[in-house]
């Protein structure tokens, strides 16, 4: 799945609950950083952008946000908020596009695809991709990976991409093989050599939902 960028309305959401005046502010703000840096602040932004010294003010106002319907979110996870507003309008699907010859153009709306139950429902996060060690399946500099948070690594299916946090070289999104006690962390460029480390050793933070490139 591959996504361009884009900004959703705030207008959208019928179900949403009326928001006190502070609790519009922050969410007035979340939609504007959001729609500029394409992922969530941090708690820490959050408080320096409200003019608070104090993170608990800033997580009753995401709690509530998220009993009101704006938003979802994993307390203690300022990466995984998703703004709720207008993502349940769906992207249209018009027709289909062939990978050979030419195919006529289409003149009506079919459908619309609904990805709100994969953004809102699953915990999703985002990464930006720095450097080009996965560009042999097509993920660049530059890029937003999806990631869904992994709760049983024993699970993962050789070959899964993940991103992988490793001791001393922070996170890196890497093809994951696990060998007995051995964890092996491939990338999709031949430049790079295998990461190969005790699995104690490695945490394995999300798998690869989609991608999303600005075009």
């Amino acid at each position: 799945m591959r996504f361009a960028a884009g900004r959703s309305s705030d207008l959208g959401h019928q179900e949403a609950q009326e928001l006190t005046s502070a609790q519009q502010e922050l969410y007035e703000w979340l939609t504007e950083f959001i729609g500029v840096h394409r992922h969530s602040p941090s708690i820490r932004q959050m408080m320096e952008a409200m003019g608070l010294r104090s993170p608990a003010p800033i997580q009753s106002r995401l709690r509530h946000l998220q009993q009101k319907g704006w938003i979802t979110w994993q307390e203690g996870q300022a990466r995984t908020l998703q703004l709720l507003g207008g993502a349940s309008q769906g992207i249209p699907v018009l027709g289909a596009v062939a990978a050979g010859g030419l195919v006529e153009p289409y003149d009506d709306l079919q459908e619309r695809l609904d990805l709100s139950p994969v953004l809102q429902t699953r915990g999703l996060f985002a990464l930006t991709v720095n450097g080009d060690s996965m560009v042999d399946v097509h993920i660049d500099h530059g890029d937003v990976v999806l990631m869904e948070p992994v709760n049983e690594p024993s699970r993962l299916k050789a070959g899964t991409i993940v991103s992988a946090l490793v001791p001393g070289s922070g996170t890196t999104l890497k093809h994951f093989h696990r060998d007995g006690a051995t964890v092996r962390l491939e990338a999709a460029n031949s430049a790079y050599e295998p990461i190969v480390l005790p699995a104690d050793q490695v945490s394995i933070q999300g798998k690869l939902v989609a991608v999303w490139r600005q075009v």
